[in-house]
């Protein structure tokens, strides 16, 4: 018990953390997003993802905490998925640039980035988040709230994407 505590408390802190620094980021980059003149459009689901998001983690951290710790090659499978996770997440970020933020923020006339990770799949940032939440799921053995965040936050993505799609002029 005391094992699945401290796998489950380490991982749910060092993913907040992070969030944390994603967070900063992302007002960073809004700020001088707006400043250009960015347009957000109505719609967006961003005020759900903002607790869900880190809500997913707390609840799997908790579960962890109660039914793990993870036989050892699933922790191993986890940590890998999410170091995975986190570099697609990282090259996302880094292709976009000044254009990464958490919310949808559009430069009237800026052409679509398609480099990096934009080169192969359109949203590489939400596949990031979904290998995120499962292998953190996988990490501290929380099944039932893994499952839950996959399919709730999966949700929201799929919403967002829409919401995305419409703004970048990819659907109409």
């Amino acid at each position: 018990m005391a094992m699945a505590l401290a796998i489950s408390l380490i991982t749910t802190l060092a993913c907040l953390l992070i969030m944390a620094g994603e967070a900063v980021l992302s007002s960073f980059n809004e700020k001088q997003l707006r400043a250009r003149g960015a347009i957000e459009p109505g719609g967006d689901v961003i005020g759900a993802m903002r607790w869900a998001y880190p809500g997913a983690f707390i609840l799997m951290g908790i579960e962890g905490a109660l039914t793990g710790p993870a036989p050892r090659d699933v922790l191993m499978m986890g940590l890998a998925l999410f170091g995975l996770a986190k570099a697609l997440k990282v090259w996302a970020i880094s292709s976009l640039g000044s254009r990464w933020s958490y919310r949808v923020l559009v430069l009237p006339g800026a052409p679509l980035v398609a480099s990096g990770p934009y080169r192969f799949i359109s949203h590489p940032n939400y596949l990031a988040v979904l290998g995120e939440i499962i292998s953190v799921a996988a990490i501290v053995r929380a099944p039932v709230t893994g499952i839950l965040a996959t399919i709730g936050f999966g949700w929201l993505m799929i919403a967002r994407i829409r919401i995305e799609d419409r703004a970048l002029g990819r659907v109409k």
